[in-house]
């Protein structure tokens, strides 16, 4: 799921009576940030030092001989600097976050959504590093944020480094449940987990874009026509089908590790499948079709439903915005 550069949509109900008080400004100040974006930087909170603390799944031993199973990583990944696109997407989230608090449409830290959001993500923060999962082991010290944007739009994403936001609508108009929040959130932290946008960015300076910019990126030219080169490809790329295909594979177990109930991914896509009648939502332009997804979810499940019959199980649920 991804943000577009297009302008937002008018705010949704109910923001009022949840802390909300977006303006009609958030538009354009958001307008890079949009939902639908193409930016794979997007498409896919303070976690700090929990990582490493006690918490739902941590329990590896017992869990990690069971779960999905991922490949590699791609190798092409290491012509673009981690640290580099880290540091971009930090800086762009920044602006982003700096943009919605002008506007008033950055949900607070103690918006219901938030502690919500933030819940979900204490359970799934410990599991990140599961063997099978093959991550990078940069997610150890990423400083990862969660925060809630004050839009209609039905789309969520993390960025390179753990930047991860959640778009209102997506939350209201779905009804979503905790463990089908919890497959969103899954899903796109997947994303900067594999380093799907480094690698994408890999394979198209290897690909296409020539020696000068590859010798660029890898710090060998010019490092301001580099930090041009890497913006201008955030906002172009897209994630290929199999890094969709698996995202949610790594969600399904990331969720049932943190005690989610990964069945939750087949009544997730069979709510987007009915919001997509019509017109498709953005965030699936990229994502395979309802149908393919569901069956996918399904064949992935023994796989991980041990995992979720093991773990812990949030002490708390949360529901939804109020529907509009």
């Amino acid at each position: 799921m991804v943000p577009v550069s297009r302008p937002l949509s008018p705010a949704p109900e109910g923001f009022a009576s949840d802390g909300f008080r977006p303006s009609a400004g958030l538009a354009a100040a958001l307008r890079r940030h949009g939902a639908g974006c193409r930016c794979a930087l997007h498409g896919r909170r303070l976690f700090g030092q929990a990582l490493l603390a006690g918490g739902a799944g941590l329990a590896w031993p017992a869990l990690a001989q069971d779960g999905v199973r991922v490949s590699d990583p791609s190798t092409l990944a290491k012509l673009v600097p981690a640290e580099d696109l880290e540091r971009a997407a930090a800086q762009q989230y920044a602006q982003m976050l700096q943009e919605a608090r002008q506007q008033r449409a950055l949900a607070p830290d103690d918006h219901p959504q938030v502690i919500r959001l933030r819940a979900i993500a204490d359970r799934l923060k410990p599991n990140i590093l599961a063997p099978n999962l093959k991550s990078t082991p940069r997610a150890q010290q990423w400083k990862w944020e969660v925060n809630l944007i004050g839009s209609k739009e039905l789309n969520a994403f993390c960025m390179p480094g753990g930047k991860i936001a959640f778009y209102y609508g997506i939350l209201q108009q779905l009804q979503l449940t905790d463990d089908e929040v919890s497959m969103i959130m899954g899903h796109e932290i997947a994303h900067a987990l594999r380093e799907h946008a480094r690698a994408r960015m890999g394979k198209g300076a290897a690909t296409r874009i020539g020696a000068n910019v590859v010798s660029a990126l890898l710090g060998l030219g010019n490092l301001g026509d580099a930090a041009l080169s890497m913006g201008a490809q955030l906002l172009t790329l897209r994630f290929s089908r199999e890094d969709e295909s698996e995202a949610d594979k790594i969600g399904l177990d990331l969720s049932a590790r943190a005690g989610y109930d990964p069945r939750a991914g087949v009544s997730l896509w069979e709510k987007m499948a009915a919001a997509s009648k019509g017109a498709p939502p953005q965030f699936m332009s990229t994502h395979p079709s309802g149908p393919t997804r569901i069956k996918d979810i399904q064949a992935n499940l023994p796989d991980v439903q041990p995992l979720f019959a093991r773990a812990p199980k949030p002490p708390q649920r949360f529901g939804p915005p109020k529907a509009s």
